[in-house]
């Protein structure tokens, strides 16, 4: 089943409208979507490498512009949402410490989470209740998130047919520390941030 799962997003990948399915996943995964956009551009990729610049672009922009909502969600529905939770278990004493924490080192945080597998839309929200200053975030979102598309892109422009036959000789291994890296992402955001 993984193999014909594999196999219809490759021949998806190469579909002229694959295109928005990847800034929309990009998009939703910076605010509030659970799966990276690595799930759509790494196929798109090596079913079509000479559009690698192009497929990261797309990537880095529409993961900025969906950072811009999950900004909004933190700036917006924090007084709604968690502020009431923070009061009825007495944290928002020290979700002013924290916040202030944050916004010191917002800009490296934005940045090295941008980088990495770690839920973006974690930072995204978090710089919005904090109130992280709109021109570093937007900066350092456009970095890291240009950093990390363009080097995953860039890494199967060039190594791809190796690359691309490493993953069909290993496609359960892959698949399996894939799920476990996503998963512990989201304990590392439940339980560190």
């Amino acid at each position: 089943m993984l193999r014909r799962l594999y196999d219809w997003t490759m021949a998806i990948a190469a579909h002229p409208r694959a295109t928005w399915g990847l800034a929309g996943v990009s998009f939703a995964e910076s605010s509030f979507f659970p799966i990276p956009p690595d799930v759509v551009l790494i196929p798109m990729v090596l079913a079509e490498r000479a559009k690698w610049i192009a497929y990261a672009l797309i990537c880095t922009a529409a993961s900025v512009i969906g950072g811009f909502a999950g900004y909004a969600i933190g700036a917006l529905l924090f007084e709604q949402v968690a502020q009431p939770i923070l009061e009825f278990y007495g944290y928002a004493g020290k979700f002013e410490s924290f916040a202030e924490r944050y916004n010191q080192w917002g800009a490296w945080i934005v940045l090295v989470a941008g980088l990495t597998p770690f839920p973006y839309k974690v930072i995204t929200i978090a710089s919005g209740a904090t109130g992280l200053g709109l021109p570093v975030f937007a900066l350092a979102s456009v970095v890291a998130r240009g950093l990390r598309f363009f080097i995953v892109a860039g890494l199967l422009y060039r190594y791809g047919p190796p690359i691309r036959s490493f993953i069909e000789k290993r496609l359960g291994l892959l698949f399996t520390v894939f799920v476990i890296l996503l998963l512990g992402g989201f304990v590392v955001a439940r339980y560190l941030v």
